[in-house]
């Protein structure tokens, strides 16, 4: 991979200019022009390497979302896989090595849509859906740190990590708020000025649509704004979802430290559901090949001295669906 195509993927999943001409600013720091940077861009999209160009939204601040576990025999997993993709509010489905072996992620606008979309799913497929939503995130913004040689330090990428609880924060009403965030959800568009064409599009002005985002990302409403990476294209073709029983007492503790390990991306509590499932705090852990995700959890489990703690460690098999989150639907 090229030092050029290294550092765009790994220096810009954050802090993405917001002026008129982002890219301009992006290629100067590039040594690049304009026109090789959006083409770039542009082909890294087609390969899949990179989601979009856009922003990552703090969960449940506009809209309402779960993660979702289904149990279905091999035979059906296909089939029932592709039933639960044809609905607009999944966005990540996942086949995973547990009873439970079906897994995606469902958004709605609100958290009786997500009810109601669950029980859709139930009566498509025939089968129940066990909904996990989230009570508390530790580590959540997609921020990927790729050990390129030229950057050793990975706090540009992830930034500090923080808790926040799953309390809605509704962002202030503006204009053409609701429509901002339908136009920005897939991406910005990869053209000169992207906030103009957005603009153009929902009919406000290019500076509203600048200060908009300024606002969702002082807010937090926006985690972070910038390139989005899939890992599996870039060769992190192993990830597992480590769920543990923690004493809810030592919830906070645990997920702040088991979010600030290195190999650990994704951090969050999520509610028990007995007796069928008794887990509460749940890390995701990507790596080369299984062997290291497996010595990376045996290394934090040593290091934070929770071997004793009860835990499963749920392995990717197929990906059935990956994209962002829809929180207005597509008109």
């Amino acid at each position: 991979m090229k030092p050029l195509t290294q550092r765009l993927l790994n220096d810009f999943q954050r802090e993405f200019p917001l002026n008129p001409q982002p890219f301009d600013r992006l290629a100067r720091e590039l040594d690049t022009s304009p026109e090789d940077l959006l083409e770039q861009l542009q082909a890294l999209q087609v390969s899949g390497v990179v989601s979009r160009v856009g922003p990552v939204f703090r969960p449940n601040t506009i809209g309402a979302s779960t993660l979702a576990a289904m149990a279905v025999p091999e035979a059906q997993l296909e089939q029932i896989a592709a039933l639960v993709n044809r609905f607009p509010q999944v966005n990540h489905n996942y086949e995973r090595e547990h009873r439970y072996n079906l897994w995606f992620v469902l958004t709605a606008e609100n958290a009786g849509a997500v009810e109601q979309t669950l029980d859709a799913i139930r009566q498509e497929t025939g089968f129940d859906v066990m909904s996990l939503p989230l009570l508390r995130d530790f580590h959540i913004d997609l921020g990927f740190h790729l050990p390129f040689s030229h950057q050793a330090d990975d706090s540009a990428v992830n930034g500090p990590r923080q808790t926040t609880s799953a309390t809605p924060v509704k962002p202030a009403s503006t204009g053409c708020a609701e429509d901002l965030i339908a136009a920005i959800q897939d991406g910005l568009p990869l053209v000169p000025r992207p906030y103009q064409a957005i603009a153009e599009r929902i009919g406000c002005s290019e500076g509203e649509v600048i200060e908009r985002l300024q606002d969702m990302l002082d807010s937090g409403v926006i985690k972070r704004l910038g390139v989005v990476v899939r890992h599996h294209e870039l060769g992190y073709r192993a990830n597992a979802m480590v769920v543990w029983d923690v004493p809810d007492e030592r919830v906070e503790d645990l997920g702040l430290q088991l979010g600030d390990q290195d190999c650990v991306t994704l951090c969050y509590q999520r509610p028990r559901r007995l007796p069928d499932w008794r887990y509460n705090l749940f890390c995701m852990v990507h790596g080369h090949d299984r062997a290291e995700v497996l010595a990376c959890i045996d290394r934090m489990a040593a290091a934070l001295d929770i071997e004793a703690i009860p835990h499963e460690v749920l392995f990717s098999g197929r990906r059935f669906k990956q994209r962002g989150a829809y929180y207005r639907m597509p008109r």
